[in-house]
């Protein structure tokens, strides 16, 4: 954690996995930027992906991290990346370099940029550079989950709408037509909708359409013309580009929809047998994961994936951010049983 790594300032960090990589003879070490892959190869008939991102959002004057309340349930780490996801992290690099020979061959991933743009995301760059670094049969993703299976993603998209008017002095204003006044409409049907709960393969997805920004008008004392609502629809993985798109259409007839942004989801790929196995060795009841991460990013490469990690999600990038010591543990032990017989196991080497 207190090698700082917000996003674009990730080399530090990345020069120190490759190091802690290179020192392990069973792992074959490959980089791209500040993106790396540590690969096995045992000859096992599967291969299985374990990933997590190097980068955090910026320090907000919460590192250098400390641990409180050693020795209590109350025991945590707190800093900035200790749940997003340098918890996650360490328990990939530990599990990378103790085990020596899993039941399955293992392609362990750190890379950059995931708290940016899509188009910088470090993990698209090595599929566009490096296809055959990705292989595998299934993927866990160390994303905080509170030590449990989170299935799938929400897809996400954004739009503007833009609702007209007439400019005019504000000491004149019955000689204009004030656009912000008229975009309560858009406002209200916002406001009035209501949000499906929806269950996919067993899970239960909370979707959301809400308003998250606003801007109109030029000065003080000018009438405005326009003012433009920013919109984020949040979605199941029922659906694909096409009909969330429709849906937000369909709430807000009768208004032109500028679209700026669009992630796909992934659905929960439980039904995998590796992924079933996954579910029995870690344990606890898998529940649906709200928000993107690059699980659907993995499901576009044609490989199911799961979200798991340690920590609270919702503390994620919170300034108070914090990991249970206990996720630790529970997430080491949960992914070396799972990973199999053979070579070292961190189970043996931690505390209860």
């Amino acid at each position: 954690m207190d090698i700082e790594s917000v996003s674009g300032n990730e080399a530090e960090l990345a020069d120190a996995v490759e190091r802690a990589w290179q020192g392990a003879d069973h792992l074959q070490v490959e980089r791209d930027g500040n993106a790396l892959v540590a690969r096995t190869d045992v000859g096992r008939p599967q291969r299985v992906i374990i990933a997590g991102h190097l980068d955090t959002v910026p320090v907000a004057d919460n590192l250098p991290s400390v641990r409180l309340d050693r020795g209590t349930n109350q025991d945590r780490i707190i800093g900035r990346g200790a749940c997003d996801m340098k918890s996650g992290l360490a328990v990939l690099l530990q599990t990378s370099v103790l085990l020596t020979e899993p039941r399955w061959d293992v392609t362990w991933v750190c890379y950059d940029l995931e708290e940016v743009e899509e188009s910088r995301n470090g993990l698209g760059r090595l599929a566009r550079n490096h296809p055959e670094w990705l292989v595998g049969d299934f993927a866990v993703l160390m994303e905080p989950s509170n030590a449990v299976v989170e299935g799938g993603c929400q897809g996400t998209l954004r739009a503007e709408v833009t609702v007209t008017g007439r400019a005019a002095h504000s000491a004149r204003a019955w000689m204009g037509d004030n656009a912000i006044h008229h975009v309560w409409d858009v406002l209200k049907r916002l406001e009035d909708y209501q949000p499906p709960e929806v269950d996919v393969d067993g899970l239960t997805y909370r979707e959301g359409l809400n308003a998250v920004g606003i801007t109109g008008g030029i000065a003080t004392n000018v009438v405005p013309d326009a003012c433009t609502v920013t919109i984020n629809y949040r979605f199941a993985p029922d659906k694909d580009e096409a009909s969330a798109k429709a849906e937000v259409a369909r709430v807000l007839a009768g208004y032109e929809l500028v679209w700026t942004d669009f992630g796909p989801p992934a659905r929960p790929g439980l039904d995998r047998p590796l992924a079933q196995e996954f579910v029995r060795a870690v344990g606890g009841e898998p529940a649906p994961k709200f928000g993107w991460t690059d699980v659907a990013r993995f499901t576009e490469l044609g490989i199911p994936a799961v979200n798991y990690g340690a920590g609270d999600p919702s503390k994620a990038h919170a300034d108070d951010e914090f990991c249970p010591v206990s996720d630790l543990y529970a997430c080491s032990r949960a992914l070396t049983a799972w990973l199999g017989n053979g070579g070292t196991s961190t189970a043996d080497t931690l505390p209860a």
